[in-house]
């Protein structure tokens, strides 16, 4: 939740929101018509958008060991 009068908080979770729905839910032949068929998707790509996905822009590390590496 964003401050009174900064929306610019929520820019992050929201840049996360339009990855996860244009990267599943925008591409995905069957229904998500069920509650537990929607947590499993989601639960997948949180996952992966913190395991297995390289990034340039961290130096092409993983999320989980850029953030281990900086607090070292």
């Amino acid at each position: 939740m964003s401050r009174k009068g900064t929306p610019s908080d929520n820019a992050p979770t929201e840049s996360f929101h339009t990855s996860l729905k244009s990267e599943t839910f925008y591409i995905l032949k069957e229904p998500t018509g069920s509650n537990g068929r929607v947590i499993d998707i989601v639960e997948n790509y949180i996952h992966f958008w913190n395991n297995p996905r390289i990034l340039a822009k961290l130096d092409y590390y993983f999320p989980i060991d850029y953030r281990i590496k900086s607090t070292t």
